[in-house]
């Protein structure tokens, strides 16, 4: 369930186009039904914010902070996140077509059940977070900290996980059909259904 915090002003079907978002400052906001298409910048910090049917569309933000924000209803279509911080956040019916991430803190974030099929996430932690239910089918996901996170019944058919930490994944409760994963991690994976890997 969301837990929604609580916002002191609110944005309203704004047209941001292309907008530079650079050092920007928000607290306690609500973004609704704003047009964030193309949006860039660096730097940019929002912080117990709301963005409600928001559009991220193409959007490229670097080093850009959302620290305990509410995601309901977005879209991220072709958007590109390189080294954001996005601890505590949480996500609910978005869209992530074709979304690259690049880096960046995403600990303690919930996924639950989020549709990131065909996503592209690179060296991204996600420590102790939600993913659990995602549908990630063909996503790639590489050299990502999944340490302590809940990836139940998670959908990692066909998904490329090489150099990501699978160390806490229940090879049980996942769907990892046609993963793609190296052979360290497949030993990894052995070993906690209980098998002995020993050399030819």
């Amino acid at each position: 369930m969301i837990r929604m915090p609580a916002t002191e002003l609110t944005v309203t079907g704004e047209d941001w186009y292309a907008r530079d978002l650079s050092g920007a400052d928000h607290l306690a906001t609500l973004f609704a039904d704003v047009d964030l298409t193309e949006a860039s910048g660096t730097g940019a910090t929002f912080d117990s914010c709301v963005f409600r049917g928001v559009r991220f569309n193409s959007a490229h933000l670097t080093e850009f902070a959302f620290t305990s924000c509410v995601f309901d209803g977005c879209v991220f279509f072709d958007a590109k996140l390189e080294r954001c911080k996005l601890v505590g956040s949480q996500f609910a019916d978005c869209r992530f077509d074709l979304l690259k991430v690049e880096g960046g803190n995403w600990s303690f974030t919930d996924l639950h059940r989020a549709a990131l099929a065909g996503a592209e996430l690179d060296g991204v932690r996600f420590r102790e977070a939600d993913l659990a239910g995602i549908k990630a089918t063909g996503a790639v996901l590489i050299g990502c900290d999944f340490s302590g996170a809940d990836l139940e019944q998670a959908d990692l058919a066909n998904a490329d996980l090489r150099g990501s930490d699978l160390s806490t994944l229940d090879p049980l409760a996942a769907n990892l059909t046609g993963a793609v994963v190296s052979e360290a991690q497949a030993i990894l994976l052995a070993e906690s259904l209980g098998l002995v890997v020993r050399p030819d």
